[in-house]
């Protein structure tokens, strides 16, 4: 369903119109913060080639580390569904929740109390400062989406959650989804 107006816990889907954009092109991104004062939001469907053992080598942890945009990417972020073991957790919305107490997360993953189910990490964010995310729907680069995936959002994010986003949209987005990611391969 598409939706006019942003807010916390949709869904940012990039629309086909933003091919060139390097760190938006077939985005979907969990809007996790919209306020006066700017959105803040984690791109789902970029995996790195990096393990978070890579990042973090205590952890020895081969939980998937994904792009969560071009902003801060010398910092790691994490969202997740389990609030009652993660102290400091903030809800996002919708069963799923930002951050928390890292020291916590670690202790849970050394000790199999967490899967990759449960919880996504990222480098990086995707942030707009004040009307810069309103001036992009206003020009066409997103669709915003209610997050129809609920608590499950940390499950469906792949490098494919973009083409299913847009066959979900239906219509013209259908045709995009099968198309190329670099149109002069056509």
């Amino acid at each position: 369903m598409i939706i006019s107006q942003p807010k916390k816990g949709h869904l940012l889907i990039s629309e086909p119109s933003i091919m060139g954009d390097l760190s938006f092109n077939r985005s979907v991104i969990l809007l996790s913060d919209h306020t006066a004062e700017g959105s803040i939001g984690f791109i789902l469907n970029k995996p790195l080639e990096y393990k978070l053992k890579d990042l973090v080598p205590e952890s020895n942890s081969d939980f998937q580390v994904y792009n969560g945009g071009p902003v801060e990417q010398d910092n790691l972020y994490f969202i997740h569904k389990v609030p009652e073991m993660i102290p400091g957790s903030i809800e996002i919305s919708l069963g799923i929740y930002w951050g928390g107490d890292f020291d916590t997360v670690l202790e849970l993953m050394q000790s199999n109390k967490i899967d990759q189910s449960q919880i996504l990490f990222f480098l990086g964010y995707s942030g707009w400062e004040p009307n810069q995310l309103v001036d992009e729907l206003e020009n066409n680069s997103w669709v915003i989406s209610e997050n129809k995936y609920q608590h499950e959002l940390i499950s469906k994010c792949s490098d494919s959650f973009w083409k299913e986003n847009m066959l979900n949209l239906g219509g013209e987005y259908s045709i995009w989804s099968n198309a190329p990611e670099d149109p002069t391969f056509n």
